[in-house]
């Protein structure tokens, strides 16, 4: 039985606040980076060689962690190529492939929406494509849907295929499909938008939400692009126009005037000079940092990048992954960790399984429940994400998930698997953890109470490692990525 850690959640999150602004004090402020040397590529030199530490940072904020061997082969390759490697290229098998749609029509026969997520959780666990589901999440809280509303399985499985299939492809494409999306449009009402009644849901959160942010429209802007979307329809299950609701009078938009419809409202949005400042600062806080907000003389490089190539997503988060700041104090432990990216990120790291429904059902308690975001604005991430409620349900979610005797640690018990990667000592696990699960440097202190944890604990090496691991997942530094 694993032993509670003796910090209670309370004083743990008590201190949350200084432990992650001291994690890794940098000698400047974001204002003073310069955004040449911020965007330019990291180039491993004697005063930050590429490592089995910066490897990890990359696979935490790409993906959602590595295993040793990952790991290894990031270190002989470099860090472009890790990167590169990263990007998705078809690397799921057709076995795999197989395997997750037997899990769909499984789901699909019970036609019970609260079921997809322990498909898209098996996948996180499995696949080998992390960056494609890392974006795909992202995409997911960006334009979030709920199947609460929407309560059909097959439609929020759809839209999930649409983000993975343009997670890092062409953005105005993205939201040319999201704005037909059958999902999209009974969740945000826009199925009933009729042009004697014109429903503005859907044109204010494109416009404040999907592509622009606040201050960058007018009332009247969201009333006329309202207009552009009516007679937009959902007949069984697909989009359809219905050019009798359709309002075919003249529209002004955002200083642009024609007889708009919904293609030709969303272009006119997505012309605008603040949407890829808005879509880049969004990638920049999702691979990059929690806070501050980047400062726009930081962020311009990518903007112009970005609206030059032609709205492609993959090579803005390309930059980013490679760039000198990604892989600096700005970035490294200045991310919370998500509730999936512990729970994907810690069976990850020893190879371990788990049962997806359960797993899933666990993530949902605890606040990230997939295809059931709490609002139309997703998830508030960062230090949202932290409280004594949330740290106790973390902790305890790890501890199920190591004491499960279902369970298996590279088709072995946890105490084989770490002999088989050399750890047979509680000092070996410490540094194992400490290179591959937590991103800022553990005190002497917090080493020798895990290490006292360890001794403390009766039962084999399995036990007593996973009791270590337990009280290691309490830790303010173990929530951080």
């Amino acid at each position: 039985m694993i032993r509670h850690w003796s910090w209670t959640p309370g004083s743990v999150c008590r201190n949350w606040n200084d432990r992650l602004m001291a994690s890794n004090p940098t000698s400047m402020t974001l204002d003073e980076v310069d955004p040449g040397w911020a965007w330019a590529p990291y180039v491993p030199g004697a005063e930050q060689p590429w490592s089995r530490s910066l490897a990890a940072h990359l696979y935490r904020r790409a993906g959602f962690a590595a295993s040793s061997a990952q790991l290894d082969e990031a270190v002989r390759c470099g860090p472009s190529e890790a990167v590169r490697l990263l990007l998705p290229g078809g690397a799921e098998s057709e076995t795999f492939r197989q395997e997750i749609d037997t899990l769909v029509q499984t789901i699909l026969a019970t036609g019970d929406s609260r079921h997809l997520a322990a498909v898209w959780v098996y996948r996180l666990l499995n696949t080998p494509e992390q960056l494609l589901e890392k974006t795909t999440l992202f995409w997911h809280g960006h334009f979030a849907t709920s199947a609460e509303k929407v309560q059909d399985a097959e439609l929020m499985l759809d839209q999930n295929k649409l983000f993975r299939r343009h997670a890092l492809g062409d953005f105005a494409q993205l939201v040319h499909e999201m704005a037909r999306d059958p999902a999209m449009l009974i969740y945000l009402d826009s199925a009933t938008n009729r042009k004697a009644h014109p429903n503005e849901n859907f044109a204010r959160e494109l416009l404040e939400l999907f592509c622009l942010g606040e201050g960058n429209y007018t009332e009247t802007d969201v009333q006329e692009l309202a207009r552009c979307f009516t007679g937009w329809e959902v007949q069984r299950g697909s989009y359809r126009f219905n050019r009798y609701q359709h309002d075919t009078g003249e529209k002004s938009i955002l200083g642009q005037t024609g007889s708009f419809g919904g293609d030709e409202g969303v272009r006119v949005v997505l012309d605008q000079e603040a949407m890829p400042r808005y879509i880049v600062g969004k990638l920049i806080r999702y691979f990059v940092f929690d806070e501050p907000e980047p400062p726009p003389r930081l962020v311009e490089p990518l903007v112009i990048a970005f609206r030059e190539g032609g709205l492609q997503i993959r090579p803005v988060v390309e930059r980013i992954l490679n760039s000198r700041l990604f892989f600096s104090m700005h970035a490294i432990g200045r991310k919370v960790r998500s509730p999936i990216e512990l729970a994907i990120g810690l069976l990850r790291v020893v190879e371990g399984t788990a049962n997806a429904v359960l797993l899933a059902a666990e993530l949902t308690q605890l606040g990230h429940g997939l295809f059931y975001p709490p609002s139309v604005k997703g998830w508030d991430g960062g230090r949202a994400w932290i409280n004594s409620s949330t740290l106790l349900g973390r902790a305890n979610l790890v501890r199920k998930l190591l004491e499960d005797e279902n369970t298996r640690f590279s088709d072995g018990s946890l105490g084989t698997f770490l002999v088989s990667h050399g750890i047979q000592q509680p000092e070996e696990l410490v540094d194992w953890l400490q290179t591959l699960l937590i991103a800022i440097p553990l005190s002497g202190a917090v080493r020798q109470r895990l290490l006292q944890v360890y001794e403390d604990t009766t039962g084999d090496t399995s036990a007593k490692a996973a009791a270590l691991i337990h009280a290691a997942s309490t830790l303010p530094e173990c929530q951080i990525a």
